[in-house]
C-alpha cells in the first residue's frame, strides 16, 4: 500500500484516482503531478515501484500544499476574517453561509437542524 503524505492510497485504484484522496489534490492536480513524476496514469497502485512513489512524493512536497498544513493555512485563513470583524468572518462566527445565498428558507446544513420554538403556531388560512 502507497503512503503518500500521511495518507494511504487504495490499492485497487488508478494512480490519476488515488491521488485524489489526498486532502488538497483533485483529478487536475493528480494529473499534473503524474506529469511531473513521469508515471502512467494507467497504472494501478499496486503496481507502483518504490520509485515511483518516491517520485510521486517528492513531486507532491516539492510545489503543492497538501493535508495538515493546507487545513492549516485555511484555518487561519478564516481566523484573521474573523479576527479583523469583516463581514464573512462574522458570518462564519454566527456560522451562517458566507457567500450570499439566501437563508431565509434553505441553508439547512450551514445552520443546522431546526429548533422548534415554544409557543408558537402556524398560522392557518
Amino acid at each position: 500500500m502507497a503512503r503518500i503524505a500521511g495518507v494511504d492510497l487504495p490499492r485497487d485504484k488508478k494512480v490519476e484516482v488515488g491521488l485524489t484522496y489526498i486532502y488538497g489534490i483533485g483529478q487536475k492536480t493528480a494529473l499534473d503531478i503524474l506529469e511531473k513524476a513521469g508515471v502512467s496514469r494507467e497504472q494501478r497502485i499496486r503496481d507502483l515501484s518504490d520509485a515511483d512513489v518516491n517520485k510521486l512524493r517528492q513531486a507532491i512536497e516539492k510545489e503543492y500544499r497538501v493535508e495538515g498544513a493546507l487545513r492549516t493555512e485555511i484555518a487561519m485563513n478564516i481566523k484573521r476574517l474573523m479576527d479583523i470583524g469583516s463581514y464573512r468572518g462574522i458570518r462564519h462566527r454566527r456560522g451562517l453561509p458566507v457567500r450570499g445565498q439566501r437563508t431565509h428558507t434553505n441553508a439547512r446544513t450551514k445552520k443546522g437542524p431546526r429548533r422548534a420554538i415554544a409557543g408558537k403556531k402556524k398560522v392557518t388560512k
